[in-house]
């Protein structure tokens, strides 16, 4: 009984190992990432895949490399130091709301959905409220689109073709949505996802212009218009712009 517990904690402290491993790196191959644990390639791709099935570590398929999964930023919605990526970007995301007037909340794409990681409330007194760490389905709202439409087109395509992907939202029609999206720079969404609520959203990149996330402003669809979306798209491009920089 107690060896049985000294394997388990032996596995778990490799698989921390694994994760360490992306303090230096953004992405690793099989090899690489063995080489840096010193453990052998079949081991390291079990605890890999492991890791892969709880969501904190993303597979590229058409790479076969790795990288941190949307897990980490879960977990990080409930830190309080500086060197928390979601913190580091807020005094942008305030300044935009204080900008803007609305509340500002910020994405990032885990399998089908979005979750939201960091979020800045409005001071107005009907506004949207934004709670961190809700999951919302990719197929509807600015914030989705813009995590496709700037995704890598394989991924993009298993998106698309996923079984799980509504019946309901056209495949054809989103990608449409989605080239309008890249022409613009930005993605609008009018009571897609809930009844008098909208929202603008831009792409924020970091390393080797790779998406890190999405920038949205969302409010009161009576208030926040497709006129005034438009208007608001510049200021928010910018911060996503100044964020991207940040977390290079």
């Amino acid at each position: 009984m107690v060896e049985d517990g000294k394997l388990t904690v032996r596995a778990v402290e490799r698989a921390l190992d694994i994760l360490l491993c992306f303090t230096e790196a953004e992405d690793l191959n099989l090899t690489e990432i063995s080489a840096k644990v010193g453990l052998h390639k079949s081991t390291v791709h079990r605890l890999l895949a492991s890791l892969e099935g709880k969501g904190f570590i993303i597979r590229d398929p058409a790479s076969e490399r790795y990288r941190l999964g949307f897990r980490i930023w879960e977990l990080s919605a409930n830190l309080t130091h500086s060197d928390d990526p979601a913190l580091i970007v807020l005094p942008e995301m305030e300044r935009l709301r204080d900008q803007v007037g609305e509340t500002v909340s910020l994405y990032v794409r885990d399998g089908m959905e979005r979750v939201r990681v960091q979020a800045v409330q409005s001071n107005q007194a009907i506004r949207r409220v934004a709670p961190i760490g809700a999951r919302l389905p990719l197929s509807v709202g600015a914030s989705s689109k813009i995590l496709v439409a700037f995704a890598d087109p394989d991924e993009q395509q298993q998106l698309l073709l996923d079984p799980s992907w509504p019946t309901a939202v056209s495949p054809a029609a989103y990608l449409q949505q989605l080239e309008e999206v890249k022409t613009l720079g930005y993605a609008t969404s009018v009571e897609e996802r809930e009844p008098g609520a909208a929202a603008v959203a831009a792409p924020i990149f970091g390393r080797a212009q790779r998406l890190v996330a999405a920038l949205a402003v969302s409010g009161p669809a009576n208030r926040l218009t497709l006129k005034k979306m438009k208007e608001h798209a510049p200021a928010l491009m910018e911060a996503a712009r100044r964020m991207g920089k940040m977390l290079k």
